[in-house]
């Protein structure tokens, strides 16, 4: 009989007010590809980082080929032979790729040798890197992909994968299973977490499903539905997203006209005559790869880079290029960025004062003081209407999970009650009770006339809530497209930088 790859018997974790995991019991063999399932807050990273070295199990046994181990720290899991892969980057922002990964290497590395491995395997796997660039001018979606090279350069005998896939392409994708049955037809174990449950159900041989930090129950997720997966995780039916169709009368609440920026990075990517319109009820989508142009429209729609021309962008009629996001806010526009932490959210802050950052003309504040009743009515009000899973109010915000970070910062600006809302990734590590949530709340706000552009690399959630949508590459923005006459695969070329002859609702010619 072969000794499993990963043994973990009784794995129990707590906090103050947490049970992290909880008599947890897993079986891992070599070569198998392992689906861990669970709601945020369900405990999965907290059951890998303890398998990984970040944290110490206070109960439990892990057994590695067979053996007894105390695993404390990520450079002796990797000694092992464990890689793992965040979904909170662990990444040195003032440091190059190269740098960053050489970090992660046992042995001291060549560094013009390094740097060049990182551009065959990156390009081999389909996750392209400049091993040169500063981490801190990446995407997050550039910095996911960091952090799976910097995995695959290790030769693991187990590789933990959390969210890896939210940043490619359905072609991508693809390529990386390819390089993941590969791995596995050679003896790697593969732990894989994700709330892509056709993904789960493509990729993986087993799936263990964790519910409130215990194990709720196992299956083989080729003979399961992906409802019949979610359900597992959420313990319930989840409701259907509804969509009736999009109004084609409202007015014009934001118009982007002949937008053209170079970058202040010199590994970014420049705007290049960026053409859209987004209609009171309506939902428009911009689809691409993380690196082609997001991070440079972003800055420039939310105001925090502004442009020299006031009518590069218009917000319900008024010339709004040169703007701050402050003086946009009372134009009507609300911005959920991509980045939770740092950008979305204070990290030491409470969720209380988190909701008075973008809150505080909203009743929170009144010539210059705060009312601290306000402000926490409303935070608790955002915690239980969107689920927040915390201790309350009080928490800070790098105490939740990344999911319900992610929940409470869509809630608040929701709850703000825009005009014009521009999201960023809305579900990106949100599970899938979750996301549906968040994905009928944005079709409700449209049915009130809310204009809103969501900028995402999740296509199922693109074409299942969008009425329009567009691709991003290199900077450059294809015509719109109906979401409802376009697919998948044509959008998956459009991101690749192919092209395709398509009539679309606002074109005659080539795309």
């Amino acid at each position: 009989m072969t000794a499993p790859r990963l043994e973990l018997r009784g794995i129990s974790k707590y906090y103050l007010s947490v049970i992290a995991n909880e008599n947890v019991n897993l079986t891992v063999m070599p070569g198998e590809i392992h689906a861990l399932l669970g709601e945020n807050g369900a405990g999965k990273s907290t059951l890998m980082k303890a398998v990984y070295g970040v944290v110490k199990p206070d109960k439990g046994e892990i057994l590695w080929n067979g053996e007894p181990v105390n695993i404390h720290s990520p450079a002796q899991a990797r000694k092992l032979g464990i890689g793992m892969v965040f979904q909170h980057f662990s990444l040195f922002d003032t440091l190059s790729v190269t740098q960053n990964i050489a970090l992660a290497m046992d042995a001291k590395q060549n560094m013009k040798a390094l740097a060049q491995q990182i551009e065959e395997v990156s390009e081999s796997y389909g996750l392209p890197l400049n091993p040169h660039r500063l981490v801190h001018d990446l995407s997050v979606g550039e910095r996911q992909r960091v952090e799976i090279v910097r995995c695959l350069l290790q030769n693991p005998q187990l590789l933990i994968m959390d969210e890896p896939t939210s940043v490619l392409t359905p072609q991508a994708v693809r390529k990386l299973f390819e390089t993941l049955r590969r791995l596995s037809d050679e003896g790697c174990s593969i732990l894989y977490i994700s709330h892509k449950l056709e993904e789960i159900r493509e990729l993986c041989h087993k799936a263990t499903v964790l519910r409130m930090g215990r194990v709720s129950g196992e299956a083989d997720p080729r003979r399961e539905t992906a409802k019949s997966l979610a359900e597992m995780m959420v313990g319930r039916e989840l409701p259907v997203c509804e969509h009736a169709p999009a109004r084609t009368d409202g007015a014009e609440r934001l118009v982007v006209k002949q937008l053209s920026r170079v970058s202040e990075d010199p590994f970014g990517t420049d705007l290049h005559d960026i053409n859209l319109s987004v209609r009171a009820g309506e939902i428009f989508g911009i689809a691409g790869v993380s690196g082609n142009g997001q991070q440079e429209l972003l800055y420039a729609l939310s105001g925090e880079k502004p442009s020299p021309h006031a009518n590069d962008i218009l917000i319900k009629g008024q010339p709004a290029g040169r703007l701050n996001p402050a003086q946009r806010r009372k134009l009507g526009l609300r911005f959920i960025p991509e980045e939770r932490l740092g950008r979305g959210a204070v990290p030491a802050m409470s969720l209380a004062y988190n909701a008075l950052l973008t809150g505080h003309e909203d009743g929170m504040s009144n010539t210059g003081f705060i009312s601290h009743k306000r402000m926490r009515d409303f935070s608790r009000h955002c915690i239980e209407r969107f689920s927040v899973k915390c201790s309350g109010d009080h928490a800070e915000a790098k105490s939740l999970s990344g999911g319900n970070v992610q929940k409470y910062i869509v809630g608040r600006e929701l709850l703000l009650k825009p005009d014009v809302l521009i999201i960023a990734q809305p579900t990106w590590g949100v599970d899938v009770g979750a996301a549906s949530f968040i994905r009928q709340t944005l079709v409700n706000l449209r049915k009130d006339n809310v204009a809103i552009l969501v900028v995402s690399e999740e296509l199922d959630e693109l074409f299942e809530i969008c009425d329009r949508i567009a691709v991003i590459h290199h900077g450059k923005l294809s015509p719109p497209m109906n979401a409802r006459s376009t697919t998948l695969e044509d959008i998956g070329i459009l991101m690749g930088g192919g092209s395709l002859v398509e009539q679309t609702e606002d074109t005659d010619h080539a795309i």
